[in-house]
């Protein structure tokens, strides 16, 4: 017995019940009812049901397989596209129309779909991330000192902020006067392709003072076990020129060669295509002879400091860090350690002669002069005074050895500080000191193969505090031998050869008198002056200024360490006179 659906009556007019008779919903066909203009589908009561009849689909439904895959059983239910539906027209209108841009939109950089792709990170150790962060800090603080350095050096000089203050031009390290006559220019690039190789060893024709034997125990001196670094005022070091040297003058006198020089001369020469400042050597041609000279108070005469940096030093002369007074500082900081580290017990190598310098008992540095002889062609011989500062007992025979020292006065300024550096990345320190001073080390370098010193000695001394440049101390020394350490820093001794012969010939062309060499104090070159015989004396100094208005000479500095001394000397008596008088009163009132 089946379920009667009974008479529905259609209205297809309007709404209501329709005024003719209705039409049995149910028709039947073979004894079976089905309604009529309804479809029909079979169904099983296990699967999920859709939607009973869709008008709202969009017509591009259809065109989706994965959508119309399992769309047997509800196409059935489907009047989207039917005839009668309003959709129909729509779909045929979507149809002929077409997107001017149809690129997709942009998918999200970052969302939920890679959040989760990246690679983990594998876990680190508590203390490599501490270390890791403070290096990155450092990093980052000597990078914003360079920027806020460089940044005030052009707003200053370009117009900034604040009063306009104009980056003054490197000066000359000689005055030009107009009398002058130049007669040659040579650029550095001419240089770097000369070589020359001296067809003989040296000859030692002379050797005059005494040395004093390194102490070992410095080699065992490091930033956790540093020595303070004493000032040696009795002991006097002499810094004379060629034409000033008795030794070489009776030598030129007994003809032994033809040009004359000493080794700091001859390293200025050798290593120029790396100096950056301006420095000048005088010239004297005598006869068939050659006398490279150097002025009263050169340049030569100072150790520069940063000369090859990117960092610009401060312009003020009285500045404690500006190039001047750093060069003063270095100079006496050289001075005091080459002394420093040796075994000071009266035990000393005396050579041919005494010191040629030096009074009847003046107490004097630890200084040997070599007077060596190179021959440079059949025609040309050179002979030059070089200095040995120490020796010492290696496999039982006995070495020269030169000593120098590197100073650091501000980190800030080379972003490396040698406390912390010099135990774990000795070669970083001095990397860094190759950018910065590769002219300074270059020119010690050449100095010790000139004067065939066995080793050289390197000493890292640092300032007490960055704003005191009067007290010192030594955190490591390093020794090297003199050869290796030319390779190292890409130091061609037949390219310096190369240099020395190229002067002097040229100069052997040049008539008699005195010329100048000067190194150019911007561009990378040097150029030749013809001066007057009487030049560099008084027809060329200017009014002497008031003592108070002169720029302090490098004695002043050590006038200046001797009032600090007497000051600290005083200090401390009266700190022991106020403990005796403590102490009597204590034991009267006992």
């Amino acid at each position: 017995m089946g379920f009667d659906v009974g008479t529905v009556p259609l209205n297809p007019d309007g709404w209501g019940p329709p005024e003719t008779p209705a039409s049995p919903l149910l028709s039947k066909h073979d004894g079976a009812a089905h309604p009529a203009n309804i479809p029909f589908a079979p169904f099983s009561r296990s699967e999920k049901l859709g939607r009973v009849a869709d008008w709202t689909r969009n017509s591009n439904f259809a065109a989706n397989p994965s959508r119309s895959a399992g769309g047997g059983r509800d196409a059935v239910f489907d009047f989207a596209l039917d005839e009668s539906s309003a959709l129909a027209g729509a779909a045929t209108d979507d149809s002929s129309f077409r997107l001017v841009d149809g690129k997709p939109p942009p998918r999200p950089k970052f969302g939920p779909r890679w959040r989760f792709q990246q690679r983990p990170q594998l876990p680190q150790r508590r203390d490599e991330e501490v270390e890791a962060r403070k290096r990155e800090a450092e990093k980052e603080r000597a990078r914003r000192d360079r920027l806020y350095h460089l940044n005030h050096r052009f707003s200053s000089s370009a117009g900034g902020h604040g009063p306009r203050r104009d980056t003054p031009a490197p000066k000359s390290s000689v005055d030009i006067q107009p009398e002058w006559t130049m007669l040659d220019q040579i650029p550095f690039s001419t240089f770097s392709k000369l070589s020359f190789s001296v067809p003989d060893p040296p000859e030692d024709l002379l050797v005059c003072g005494a040395l004093e034997f390194y102490d070992r125990s410095f080699d065992r001196v490091n930033p956790k076990n540093e020595r303070r670094l004493e000032r040696f005022k009795s002991r006097n070091f002499f810094k004379v020129t060629t034409t000033d040297d008795p030794v070489i003058r009776r030598l030129a006198a007994d003809d032994k060669a033809t040009v004359f020089a000493t080794d700091v001369i001859l390293s200025a020469l050798m290593c120029s295509p790396r100096s950056v400042s301006s420095w000048d050597i005088v010239i004297q041609r005598v006869g068939n002879k050659l006398f490279f000279d150097k002025r009263e108070g050169s340049q030569l005469d100072l150790l520069s400091v940063n000369e090859t940096s990117q960092e610009a030093l401060p312009d003020a002369k009285e500045d404690i860090n500006s190039a001047y007074s750093l060069a003063i500082e270095a100079t006496y900081v050289n001075q005091n350690f080459s002394q420093q580290v040796l075994v000071r017990d009266g035990n000393k190598v005396t050579f041919d002669e005494p010191n040629p310098f030096a009074t009847e008992g003046e107490e004097v540095a630890s200084v040997a002069y070599r007077y060596r002889r190179w021959k440079l062609d059949e025609d040309t011989h050179l002979v030059a005074r070089c200095e040995v500062h120490s020796v010492t007992d290696v496999k039982g025979q006995r070495a020269f050895m030169t000593l120098n020292a590197l100073n650091e006065f501000d980190p800030k300024y080379t972003g490396v500080d040698w406390r912390q550096k010099l135990e774990t990345q000795r070669g970083a320190v001095l990397a860094t000191e190759l950018k910065n001073n590769t002219n300074k080390l270059a020119k010690w370098t050449a100095q010790a193969l000139l004067a065939g010193a066995d080793l050289m000695k390197l000493g890292y001394v640092s300032r007490v505090h960055p704003r005191d440049h009067f007290n010192h101390v030594i955190l490591s020394v390093i020794g090297y031998k003199p050869r290796d350490f030319a390779a190292q820093i890409n130091l061609n001794t037949s390219n310096m050869w190369g240099i020395v012969k190229s002067i002097v010939d040229l100069c052997m062309k040049l008539n008699e008198g005195k010329y100048v060499l000067v190194k150019d104090p911007v561009k990378p070159q040097v150029r030749i002056y013809e001066v007057p015989a009487d030049a560099f004396e008084n027809e060329y100094v200017e009014e002497p200024l008031p003592e108070e208005e002169q720029v302090q000479p490098p004695a002043e500095e050590d006038a200046t360490a001797n009032a600090m001394d007497a000051a600290a000397e005083a200090e401390a008596n009266s700190a022991a006179g106020a403990a005796e008088e403590e102490k009597d009163v204590s034991a009267s009132t006992v």
